[in-house]
């Protein structure tokens, strides 16, 4: 049979093959639910279907884009693809022939909160290790959440039914919204300045987008850091947010939270019956210990007579006393003539020592004087030599012989013509007095005087 018949019929390779070729040509970005999914280990490509209320779509992708894509595919899990239809001809089956693939809205939330969440966990914030031990009696507790929401009377309820002690600081915040992580962060950092032993994080159910804001990469460091311990109640009890993974200790739910850090009154109430008990018991055992130790003393016989506490020392201090009163005078008298032969040999050898040393000074001094008396016969002859020289050369023995002495007025003494000039004041020194004068003229004189070095 041939391919095409007389009235122009194809075969159905042909029609499939212009089916094939028509389809190839549409590139599309499609927007569905996954709702069947193969993914077996060996296939060279991942199965699924996209659907929405109306239709439904076979699609395969191979597994190196999916791979290179970094989705994980689930049943339920809201996909943006684009790609290409494509006709498998040996089935007569259409597919669409995936490009790319990314999740969309919650589940591209989901996607970017587990890629945070195992950032996050390699990093050590969510280490059991690291976590900080909440108080079991908290005195001081701090609150942040929205004051209009449910969850602030949950959580106050609560504490005043099963820990009425407990002093509530409320950090109303927005807990919904873009800008929600910003306020909480600043809602912590504002109690954190203050002395709480707890800080609850709270808000109630809502949808995963609702929750985001605790999905805050910022305000999981903030909660991580906190010097406070942190305690969430976020939404019910499947909800589990980024600030559930790195706080201090997670509750299920708003009052759930409040629970975890207060002790019921019915529990405090048996706790202290049981402290009741055991002091009781300890003081009647120490009561009674006490009472015995009592008994056994007062059977003491030196407790029954108390002259009998004394007794051996009276009698030894009787003994001494009568010991003491017979060796002290016979030891008083030997020690008084020994002091007598004591002081006579000391006034005698002192006598002697005295006499000798005496004389010894007499001598010295009488030798001292004679040598002092000699040496100074040279030093005289001396000093008057010297003075007698002294004399003769003295100015004022020059003057007594009619000479004089010329100087300059308040100056040196003028040794030459060449020192003075017409107009000069000039001071004659006599043997008894100065003239004061005037020069009117120089002149130089015929005569010279010759000097001479001479040894004295």
């Amino acid at each position: 049979m041939t391919e095409r018949s007389e009235q122009g019929a194809i075969s159905v390779s042909q029609a499939l093959s212009i089916a094939k070729g028509a389809l190839e040509g549409i590139t599309v970005r499609i927007l569905g639910e996954v709702s069947e999914l193969s993914n077996k280990p060996g296939y060279k490509a991942v199965y699924f279907t996209v659907k929405d209320d109306r239709s439904s779509l076979p699609c395969m992708m191979w597994m190196n884009r999916y791979s290179a894509a970094g989705v994980e595919l689930r049943v339920g899990s809201l996909v943006e693809i684009s790609g290409r239809f494509s006709l498998y001809a040996a089935k007569g089956r259409m597919n669409f022939d995936v490009f790319s693939i990314s999740l969309a809205g919650e589940g591209n939330l989901r996607l970017k909160v587990a890629n945070l969440a195992r950032k996050l966990k390699a990093e050590g914030l969510m280490e059991p290790s690291r976590k900080k031990t909440v108080v079991p009696y908290p005195e001081k507790v701090g609150l942040v959440t929205s004051p209009r929401g449910a969850a602030v009377h949950d959580v106050l309820r609560t504490l005043r039914r099963r820990y009425p002690l407990a002093e509530v600081y409320l950090a109303g915040v927005p807990v919904e919204g873009s800008d929600a992580p910003k306020h909480i962060m600043a809602g912590i950092e504002a109690l954190s300045t203050i002395d709480l032993d707890v800080i609850l994080l709270v808000r109630g159910g809502g949808s995963f987008e609702d929750l985001m804001p605790f999905n805050d990469e910022r305000l999981a460091y903030v909660i991580a850091n906190s010097k406070v311990p942190i305690v969430t109640g976020i939404g019910h009890e499947p909800d589990t947010s980024i600030a559930d993974m790195v706080a201090d200790l997670r509750a299920s739910t708003p009052t759930a939270a409040a629970e975890s850090i207060s002790p019921s009154s019915a529990d405090l109430l048996q706790m202290l019956a049981r402290f009741a008990q055991r002091m009781e018991s300890s003081q009647r055992r120490r009561i009674a210990d006490a009472s015995a130790r009592v008994d056994l003393l007062e059977a003491r016989g030196s407790f029954m007579d108390a002259r009998r506490l004394f007794a051996d020392e009276a009698q030894s201090i009787d003994d001494l006393s009568m010991r003491l009163s017979r060796v002290l005078p016979d030891k008083l008298e030997r020690m008084k003539e020994k002091t007598s032969f004591l002081r006579r040999s000391f006034e005698r050898t002192l006598g002697e020592a005295v006499g000798l040393e005496a004389r010894s000074l007499e001598a010295l001094e009488a030798r001292f004087t004679r040598a002092g008396t000699s040496m100074l016969d040279p030093f005289k002859t001396a000093v008057l030599a010297t003075s007698s020289r002294l004399e003769d050369l003295s100015p004022l023995r020059v003057l007594a012989r009619g000479y004089s002495i010329t100087k300059i007025k308040d100056g040196d003494v003028v040794g030459a013509i060449e020192d003075v000039s017409s107009g000069s004041m000039i001071e004659v020194l006599v043997s008894d007095g100065t003239i004061d004068c005037e020069v009117l003229s120089t002149k130089r004189s015929e005569m010279t005087i010759d000097l001479f070095n001479v040894d004295v």
